[in-house]
Parts: C-alpha cells; sequence; structure tokens
C-alpha cells in the first residue's frame, strides 16, 4: 500500500525518517509521475501534459518500509533564471543530504540525454550518488545513437544497464519493482 505524505517546498522541510529513499528525476515532462504511478499499480503522483507541474518535492510511504520521491522536472524553457537556480540549489541538497537508496534519472528515449541531464549525472558521478538511466515512453519514438553518450565508462556512478519502459504500454518496470521491493 503506498500513500501520499506531502508535497514540500524545500528539503529541509522534509519529513525525517528511517526508510530509504528511491527517487525519480528528469526534464520536465518526462514522465515522472506516470512512471510511478506504473511502478507502484496505483494512481498516487498527479500526472499532467503541461510541462513543469510538479513544483514540489513529493513524497510517498511505501508499506512502511520505504519512500518514493517525485522530484520536480528540470530545464523548463518557462521557468525564470532564478528559478531554475533555485531548484538546482535544493536538488544538490537533497541529493547530498538525504538517505538515497537509488536515484533513478528519467530520459524521454525521443529526444535522448541534453546536456542538463549530463551535468546531473556528471555531478552524481563526482559526489559518489549511485544512480540508475532509465529511458522513458520507449513505446515511441527511438533515437538509439542517444545512448552512447550514455555509457557507463562516462559515468562511473551510473547503473551497468540502462532500463528501458513504457509507463503507458506497461513494460520495463519489472527492474525497478524488483530494485524497490514492490512484488
Amino acid at each position: 500500500m503506498i500513500r501520499f505524505v506531502g508535497g514540500f517546498e524545500t528539503v529541509a522541510s522534509l519529513p525525517r525518517t528511517q526508510f530509504p529513499e528511491y527517487a525519480f528525476i528528469g526534464r520536465s515532462n518526462v514522465g515522472k509521475s506516470s512512471l510511478i504511478n506504473a511502478v507502484v499499480g496505483q494512481n498516487v503522483a498527479r500526472t499532467s501534459n503541461t510541462p513543469g507541474r510538479t513544483q514540489t518535492i513529493n513524497l510517498f510511504n511505501l508499506d512502511d518500509r520505504a519512500m518514493i520521491v517525485d522530484l520536480p522536472g528540470y530545464g523548463y524553457a518557462r521557468a525564470s533564471r532564478a528559478d531554475a537556480m533555485r531548484w538546482l540549489a535544493r536538488l544538490e541538497e537533497y541529493l547530498m543530504t538525504r538517505k538515497l537508496a537509488r536515484l533513478y534519472i528519467l530520459i524521454d528515449s525521443r529526444i535522448g540525454a541534453r546536456a542538463s541531464d549530463l551535468d546531473l549525472m556528471d555531478f552524481c558521478d563526482a559526489h559518489g550518488i549511485g544512480y540508475q538511466v532509465v529511458m522513458t515512453k520507449k513505446d515511441k519514438r527511438v533515437r538509439e545513437e542517444q545512448q552512447h553518450a550514455l555509457s557507463h565508462e562516462n559515468h562511473p556512478a551510473m547503473m551497468a544497464e540502462i532500463l528501458e519502459t513504457s509507463a503507458e504500454k506497461k513494460f520495463g518496470l519489472e527492474a525497478i519493482r524488483a530494485q524497490i521491493g514492490i512484488k
């Protein structure tokens, strides 16, 4: 059973828990909330076709044993530079201070990795933050040439396997469920 704990504006306002956190992050409109809903098998994370909709750190309690975290998207073109810088500082604080079991960096397979995705991966590599790259919307058109930039040799903190998923078609979810411990 998963339940919504709350949406939090700042890292300092997040409740301290003894549970490991599984955080989902990616560019705006990459399908974070849709993927979370597909993985947990419930519509708990609000979805929208409007980029930049998730603006708080949304926390979900999974069976009193883990927390699922829906982080706001980055790279939203309509966000002011000041808002983007504030979010970047909040993201870095979150990554450096929370009990993170796994960070899932979501990349839209139709678009491929952008500079902001690679910057986040470089940050994680530099700080020893393990992460899993997840290609979303794999049922749509794919840009295979983008995957060379996402090799483990270029990003040592990245999990070796790149997961390919589709929340809409419900495939590629098993590996994430297994990592989180969802049956």
